[in-house]
């Protein structure tokens, strides 16, 4: 299984490097009108309608994909919590306690009601 990990984790740099550079590359909404004052759109290496279509869908399955392998990834670190907790390791159990058990402080308990000559007033 560890070896199934790995390679998700390359899987999931890898594809974090190339979603990060492609979208990069894109052009931005306002690169539009720079192209209505001269630009050449015949001389575009992904044809005459720009590379919007082809990087938008690149970068939608890349981010599937991205997405996929952070969901792998989470449960593999969620089956290593698992292991980890079954691994003998002492757990400390509370056990909530009635009333017969508590210890009683010292003094009575008129003078537990009355409020310490130190203690702030009330707000109203």
């Amino acid at each position: 299984m560890d070896w199934l990990e790995t390679l998700v984790v390359v899987v999931h740099v890898v594809i974090a490097v190339a979603l990060v550079g492609l979208v990069l590359i894109q052009q931005g909404k306002g690169a539009d009108a720079g192209a209505a004052f001269g630009g050449g759109a015949s001389q575009t290496v992904f044809g005459s309608q720009g590379s919007g279509s082809f990087l938008t869908r690149a970068t939608t399955f890349l981010a599937i994909v991205f997405f996929v392998t952070s969901f792998s990834l989470a449960i593999f670190a969620k089956q290593r919590a698992d292991v980890s907790a079954d691994a003998g390791i002492p757990v400390v159990e509370e056990v909530p306690a009635s009333a017969d058990q508590v210890p009683a402080l010292e003094g009575d308990a008129a003078e537990q009601d009355e409020p310490a000559g130190d203690a702030l007033p009330e707000l109203e």
